[in-house]
């Protein structure tokens, strides 16, 4: 019997890479996994659905352990650096007083916002937050997607849609979504809509096309050296 597991998960290593990126003594393994959740959970919560698309943190090197690289991948630049790097450095200070670290953040641009999977379900679940009725919701964002050039968009919702008194669950798919082609570009994402009824299930699927060669040496490259080179002094805070 077929069971459903996560597409993103079904592809890591494969044609995807971590989130977070390291390797660690068998003792620090549950500190760092921690330690990394805490980063990840209060930078998502400290900027508006929407803001952050990706948070990836990479302790490849050995100084990575008190010093850490934090990169943050965002369609809204403006918002997450902000002038003078103010926004930036901002953030830099939260992460420290929260970890107790020194923490360089290195923001990059999400050109095409409407094709990513969590930046489509953080705005459906802004929107729901705000009473707007889901099923013009869906359609905008299904448009959105169909309209940047996307195969195939799935979008669930679940959950007392419109204030019903029974919970249900609206699911729409437009295009192709193969997702047991590993082959696939495949992105997914779960957010939770917070509104007076309750708890909103927002599930959406993305099917971006198929990998090819290039596409699998630039995932290899997700984390740029010369990036971390060129990081500014300023970014660091020291203890």
């Amino acid at each position: 019997m077929g069971q459903k597991s996560s597409p993103i998960i079904l592809r890591l290593s494969l044609l995807r890479n971590w989130s977070s990126n390291w390797y660690a003594e068998d003792k620090k393994v549950p500190l760092l996994i921690n330690e990394d959740y805490r980063i990840r959970n209060f930078i998502n919560n400290y900027y508006p659905l929407g803001t952050i698309a990706r948070v990836e943190i990479p302790r490849l090197k050995k100084e990575n352990e008190e010093n850490i690289e934090i990169f943050l991948h965002t369609p809204k630049i403006g918002v997450v650096v902000g002038s003078d790097n103010k926004e930036k450095n901002k953030l830099v200070q939260e992460v420290y007083k929260l970890i107790k670290k020194n923490i360089n953040i290195h923001v990059i641009e999400v050109k095409n916002p409407e094709k990513v999977a969590s930046l489509i379900a953080q705005n459906i679940a802004a929107q729901l937050q705000q009473r707007a009725f889901f099923r013009a919701v869906k359609k905008m964002y299904i448009q959105k997607a169909l309209k940047a050039g996307v195969k195939g968009i799935k979008i669930s919702l679940k959950g007392r849609l419109s204030g019903a008194e029974i919970a249900r669950t609206e699911t729409t798919i437009k295009g192709i979504l193969p997702l047991g082609t590993f082959r696939s570009k495949i992105d997914y994402a779960y957010v939770a809509a917070k509104t007076i009824h309750g708890v909103l299930g927002v599930k959406v699927w993305v099917c971006d096309g198929n990998y090819s060669p290039k596409d699998d040496r630039e995932i290899s490259k997700t984390i740029s050296r010369e990036n971390i080179s060129n990081s500014k002094p300023e970014n660091q805070v020291n203890k």
